[in-house]
């Protein structure tokens, strides 16, 4: 059975979140954000060639960010999964938790989640510098495989910023301290509960209600850092994305669509029978 519906709502998010994570990231290379000298030291690039080589990098990120909007060649989802892998791994490389990896699974989680609507990635591999075609046509496997794609990475990136809360990373407290709280460490720890439980609740069920609850938190409350605050929401496009896919993944199936599923095989029972 064929879920057009579903799939060209999820294809459109998709889309939509990469370009708003890579443009969002790339415009952190273009400003030269200073804690970015401590990811290309870990390549061992000093702080003169790497404050050189931010804009450069932001640049292609941006590129990246408005090819997959404008013109979707296969080539891109598949370069930016594992553009997505490298940048995050550097977080933990630098010295800083391992919680900084998964939090940002939605980077290099949503592109993939697109190669495995879009055909699978043996597919987008073996047609790598074709266009993505605009009409998408999942079947009810591929379904599932980007159904639990997106599960997965809705749990890490949940589970992830929940235990950055746990931990008390500095930017969360002084963003809690900002919004008026007398007691951002409790705040803190109140919040990595709520999310670490919602983290694993999605993973063992998805249910919409509280999918499209997770959406507007996430995309609410990424609007409140204390510096840089326009860029850390647009790149966090990948978190918001891979909520509300996943909300459209566990749509009902309509019944136009399962009285065609009964008439496929009805077709189909007729013709083996001849």
């Amino acid at each position: 059975m064929i879920q057009t519906d579903s799939s060209q709502k999820i294809y459109y998010t998709l889309r939509i979140a990469i370009a708003m994570c890579f443009i969002g990231h790339g415009a952190f290379g273009i400003i030269t954000k200073p804690i970015w000298c401590n990811y290309f030291g870990v390549v061992g690039i000093n702080h003169d060639l790497a404050y050189q080589l931010m804009p450069w990098v932001g640049s292609f990120d941006i590129l990246m960010g408005i090819l997959i909007l404008a013109y979707p060649m296969r080539v891109v989802p598949l370069w930016l999964v594992l553009w997505g892998l490298l940048t995050a791994s550097m977080r933990p490389l630098s010295g800083e938790p391992f919680a900084e990896f998964i939090e940002r699974a939605g980077n290099y989680g949503v592109p993939l989640a697109l190669l495995l609507l879009t055909g699978g990635i043996k597919n987008n591999i073996k047609n790598i510098f074709s266009p993505i075609p605009s009409r998408i046509e999942a079947d009810q496997k591929a379904m599932k495989r980007v159904k639990n794609c997106l599960r997965v990475i809705v749990f890490l990136l949940l589970a992830g910023h929940g235990w950055l809360n746990l931990i008390e990373k500095k930017a969360i407290l002084n963003q809690y301290h900002s919004l008026g709280f007398s007691n951002p460490a409790k705040t803190a720890l109140l919040v990595g509960i709520f999310e670490i439980t919602t983290a694993f609740a999605i993973l063992i069920k998805p249910v919409r209600p509280v999918l499209f609850i997770l959406f507007i938190w996430k995309t609410a409350s990424e609007l409140f850092y204390p510096q840089y605050g326009i860029f850390e929401w647009i790149e966090r496009g990948g978190s918001y994305g891979a909520l509300l896919a996943l909300w459209f993944a566990t749509e009902k199936t309509p019944y136009r669509h399962k009285l065609e599923n009964i008439f496929s095989k009805l077709k189909l029972v007729q013709w083996s029978k001849q």
